[in-house]
């Protein structure tokens, strides 16, 4: 997963702790509904192995970013549905990162791998309807809104969500230049 420097990999069960010390923070907890409740660190290691799975079976990948010295600056996930060649990217960077356009600049990169590597024709992205900083990223890079739809939490609670779509040959005739 390409990044704004040489320092992001795939997660292990044993970056758990780090994981679930970067979650600690409710500026990057909670306005993701994907990410495990109750907060624990059994939770947060069983998410990390989930994906280590759903990598295995071509269904999700889930990435984790540090700064040099080595601490947790943001994680990616990606769920993705290879029978419709389409995928959904999530993630945060710690707050000491965001409003440097890191958010908007990653994002990007990982859209565009998503399309050029991992072949998808087609992202679709939900966030909360209070989730002005998503709402605004999305907006900025062309995705198309597409209503709104309810998202079920790991713990089986609901949230109304807005959704977006962008296609392949959107983000081709949007970055050609990139």
């Amino acid at each position: 997963m390409p990044t704004d420097g040489p320092l992001s990999r795939l997660a292990t069960p044993a970056d758990a702790p780090a994981f679930f010390e970067f979650l600690q923070d409710p500026a990057i907890y909670a306005p993701i509904y994907s990410l495990p409740t109750p907060l624990t660190l059994e939770n947060v290691t069983a998410f990390i192995v989930d994906y280590e799975a759903q990598r295995r079976a071509g269904t999700g990948l889930l990435f984790f970013s540090h700064t040099p010295d080595g601490a947790l600056s943001g994680y990616t996930d990606l769920t993705l549905w290879p029978q419709w060649g389409a995928g959904e990217l999530g993630g945060a960077v710690h707050p000491n990162r965001q409003g440097q356009r890191k958010g908007v600049d990653g994002a990007r990169r990982a859209f565009g791998w998503m399309f050029d590597t991992l072949g998808v024709s087609l992202i679709c992205e939900t966030a909360a309807l209070d989730n002005i900083r998503t709402a605004r990223l999305l907006d900025s890079l062309g995705f198309r809104r597409m209503g709104e739809t309810i998202s079920t939490r790991a713990d089986g609670t609901t949230r109304p969500s807005l959704v977006w779509e962008i296609t392949s040959a959107e983000w081709a005739n949007r970055y050609s230049d990139v």
